[in-house]
């Protein structure tokens, strides 16, 4: 396990409980409440960004956005699915068997590029930006 996984699965939830043992320690029950109350302002505001990023991918076709080759200057390496669905506006469309690692979401604009990115565990590993050949006869 990644030492980033563990800090999130193990390390959030004891730094909540070493607060609110501080907070009991320095103020009584009123500091628990105290850090109670944070903590939940804190998790309410991470599930309205994520109600909001979904909000307005809900208004787009999926797989869609306005510029693949926007989309592919603005990607790094680490960044969550939700960060790229932010930055897109819009729900990816599934390339690879559902539920199985690692993920594959493609998005295409207008003129028919697409950037197809790769995500493990919710990360972006790598992504791949395919422009069409321009030919003569094609305006």
């Amino acid at each position: 396990m990644k030492f980033q996984q563990l800090m999130s699965r193990v390390g959030v939830p004891l730094l909540a409980l070493i607060l609110v043992a501080m907070a009991y320690r320095s103020y009584g029950w009123n500091g628990v409440a105290v850090a109670a109350s944070l903590m939940v302002m804190w998790a309410l505001l991470h599930f309205n960004r994520l109600m909001q990023v979904l909000k307005r991918a809900a208004r787009r076709p999926i797989g869609y956005l306005d510029s693949a080759v926007m989309l592919n200057a603005k990607l790094k390496p680490g960044v969550t699915l939700m960060h790229v669905v932010a930055l897109t506006k819009a729900l990816g469309e599934l390339k690879s068997v559902k539920d199985r690692q690692p993920e594959v979401y493609r998005w295409t604009d207008g003129s028919e590029s697409h950037v197809t990115c790769e995500f493990f565990d919710g990360k972006l590993m790598k992504w791949q930006l395919v422009r069409p050949e321009v030919t003569e006869d094609t305006p």
